[in-house]
């Protein structure tokens, strides 16, 4: 098997590990997004959910189910759980974005319209809870429930700092911590407390899970500004014209003097820009090294992850999750 994850990305090894299981959840997916009444759910739903997403944190509930030596069903109820509500908050964020592309295709409410997506995005939530109570398991549902509450949390933060150019590195962490980390350490942590695993190992595999979606997200915004627009599948700059202050922006920012801070008081806060603002805010960024110094935020994150393994006994999945940590970030290398 080394040989093999020497030439495989390690969320394929995961998917051909886990082959099974994860047609079960597909399987599962499908027949729970269906509507009797109202055709147009599946439709969108089924938009995004082919779309050709990796399935990352479905295949990382899956994964911790399996390393923790779970025997049950209810493994599939929770990756499928974890990929409603991931797609709920997708179909939601494109809209409060105004997005006109997710993976590299048209977005949903580009397709149909804003209403659509929302009521949309509320039924798959509303799925997900349902088969949180199938699971019988009043912490599962109380970890996923949280989770929930947690993502909605970050976006309605991220929407009362973003613009705000006193918006420091803390309140950040928050941030994606609350709208993307939650998720991933939701989906960990669910597939060992599933399978009854000791507190030791629970937390392992919750702090694993946070720390991957704090680098994972970390990475997508260091992307933003300095990754190949046809691999990530959107133009570079989207964070800045659309006024996010994402980690680069806020490093620069910190070391800036007046007069370049004024610069983004008015792309930022008041969003008067021109077509040559983005590469002078990359001049700024390259000026205080802020693309590097977020890079070597993000591969810290990925050791924390990393290192949280060291309470888990050794097996396939193990070594794998800690490639999965190392190729999180090896886009950014």
């Amino acid at each position: 098997m080394a040989s093999d994850q020497n030439n495989q990305k390690p969320h394929d090894l995961l998917s051909e590990l886990l082959k099974k299981e994860l047609d079960a959840v597909d399987k599962l997916i499908h027949e729970r997004m269906i509507s009797e009444y109202a055709p147009r759910i599946p439709e969108i739903a089924s938009h995004l959910i082919n779309a050709g997403g990796k399935k990352l944190r479905p295949l990382l509930t899956l994964a911790s189910a399996k390393m923790c030596g779970y025997e049950g069903q209810y493994h599939i109820h929770l990756a499928s759980i974890v990929e409603f509500i991931h797609t709920a908050t997708l179909l939601h964020d494109d809209v409060v974005d105004e997005s006109k592309k997710r993976r590299g295709k048209p977005s949903a409410n580009l397709l149909w319209d804003n209403k659509s997506s929302v009521l949309v995005g509320d039924y798959l939530f509303s799925r997900s809870f349902q088969l949180m109570v199938e699971t019988g398991s009043l912490e599962v549902l109380n970890i996923l429930a949280n989770a929930s509450a947690t993502i909605a949390e970050g976006e309605v933060l991220q929407l009362t700092v973003s613009r705000d150019i006193s918006t420091d590195e803390g309140i950040y962490l928050k941030v994606i911590r609350g709208k993307t980390a939650a998720l991933f350490s939701a989906a960990t942590q669910v597939g060992a407390v599933i399978s009854g695993s000791e507190e030791p190992i629970i937390n392992a595999l919750y702090k694993y899970g946070d720390a991957l979606g704090v680098a994972f997200q970390i990475v997508d915004d260091l992307l933003d500004v300095a990754g190949d627009s046809k691999i990530i599948g959107k133009n570079n700059g989207d964070d800045f014209r659309e006024r996010k202050l994402t980690l680069p922006f806020i490093k620069a920012i910190s070391s800036c003097n007046q007069n370049e801070k004024d610069f983004w008081k008015r792309t930022i806060e008041k969003g008067d820009q021109t077509s040559e603002d983005f590469n002078k805010a990359l001049e700024l960024m390259q000026k205080y090294e802020a693309i590097e110094r977020t890079r070597l935020d993000a591969l810290k994150w990925a050791k924390t992850a990393k290192n949280s393994l060291d309470a888990v006994p050794d097996n396939d999945i193990k070594i794998i999750l800690t490639n999965l940590a190392d190729y999180v970030v090896d886009r950014v290398k």
